[in-house]
């Protein structure tokens, strides 16, 4: 697959939409239960890497933006038992990111999170994938 260098807004605007429905239907369910509240965000987490998993790195930057944070945090969820990793090529300070992880905390997304970092993450992506028209 070949890297992304941009997106059609009707496709960010259809993912935003899909996100903010699970995060509707979390609410809906009435959970009350902090484990699973951490395994369903830190999966939603997983989920929106993936929908936008081929953007172009040289677009995204190493600076610690929400892209940057994400990618991580997928990461770490996947390959690292949930512990987040350090990856030399991008500068995460904990103090300027959405979250506020650092290397080796362990990863356990909340509701109220998942909505800063979800809004943060498609900021940075009609920033930088949405071609000038």
């Amino acid at each position: 697959m070949l890297a992304v260098s941009s997106y059609a807004r009707d496709y960010i605007e259809g993912r935003r939409a899909r996100f903010d429905e699970d995060v509707a239907a979390f609410r809906a369910a009435g959970v009350d239960d902090a484990a699973f509240e951490a395994v369903y965000f830190n999966n939603l987490v997983l989920a929106l890497e993936l929908s936008f998993v081929h953007r172009l790195r040289a677009l995204e930057k190493q600076d610690g933006n929400a892209l940057n944070e994400v990618r991580l945090l997928a990461h770490s969820l996947l390959h690292h038992g949930g512990r987040l990793v350090e990856d030399r090529q991008i500068t995460l300070d904990p103090a300027k990111t959405v979250l506020g992880y650092a290397v080796g905390d362990e990863i356990a997304v909340r509701e109220a999170d998942f909505v800063r970092l979800c809004k943060a993450f498609f900021a940075e992506i009609e920033a930088r994938y949405i071609p000038a028209e």
